[in-house]
């Protein structure tokens, strides 16, 4: 299938869609390449009957999606991917369990992200977490905000609120974003004197890229497409 000896990278997207054909350009656009070929080769299955991630943690009715993202990395393994990446937070509730059935590595993203965030600022600080209610009833980044030295800060209900609205009512649903709509969520991070944020969803990826948001909004989908990057081979665009 495949004529090179480059790696080749496993995607199962479709959660959501956009966010996904965002992953995508991510990789090329951060790709530091001349030509066709110093690109990475990927295959991107994109699984939009994926149930939810969040209500299937909620309702403790896992076990269907969890065999669905096993068959899809399986399949994806199967068909000579040397590395699998999710582009979706929640599903990486998953992760260690999945990672357990596979022979080739799952690229963490919310590990990578923390890893990431606590390069950049003082340990013991606090970062918020922006991200949907399965991620953070998960527990997810906390633990590996905390893992590395961090100090996790969860959306209170009204924020958790307004980024549902962001996430659910706008983006997935098709429907154009103000940079007003974010505006509880700045708010909200400079009263609980943050010193960084994690954009824990892909989604909200999406607004990054809408409004050009500063270095204090850690993406974990370009820190994802990064390490993807590096782990085919390849040198990431500076």
């Amino acid at each position: 299938m495949w004529h090179s000896s480059d790696k080749v990278l496993g995607v199962i997207g479709g959660m959501g869609p956009l966010a996904s054909q965002l992953f995508y350009r991510m990789i090329i656009e951060r790709t530091d390449a001349a030509s066709d070929q110093e690109h990475v080769e990927l295959i991107l299955l994109n699984h939009t009957g994926m149930p939810d991630r969040t209500r299937s943690i909620q309702s403790g009715q896992t076990e269907e999606i969890y065999q669905l993202l096993r068959l899809d990395a399986l399949w994806l393994q199967e068909n000579q991917a040397d590395a699998l990446a999710i582009p979706c937070n929640t599903s990486h509730y998953f992760a260690e369990r999945l990672q357990a059935e596979l022979d080739i590595p799952l690229i963490h993203m919310i590990n990578e992200t923390a890893r990431a965030v606590a390069d950049q600022i003082e340990s013991g600080s606090r970062v918020g977490i922006l991200a949907t209610e399965g991620t953070i009833g998960g527990e997810l980044y906390q633990r590996a905000c905390q893992a590395v030295g961090l100090t996790p800060v969860v959306p209170t209900e009204e924020l958790q609120e307004t980024l549902n609205y962001i996430i659910y009512d706008k983006i997935k649903a098709g429907r154009p974003v103000a940079l007003a709509d974010f505006a509880p969520v700045e708010e909200e991070l400079r009263v609980q004197d943050c010193a960084a944020a994690i954009l824990g969803c892909t989604e909200l990826s999406v607004i990054r890229e809408c409004f050009d948001l500063p270095v204090y909004y850690t993406d974990a989908m370009e820190v994802l497409a990064d390490r993807c990057i590096e782990f085919c081979g390849k040198r990431v665009r500076k």
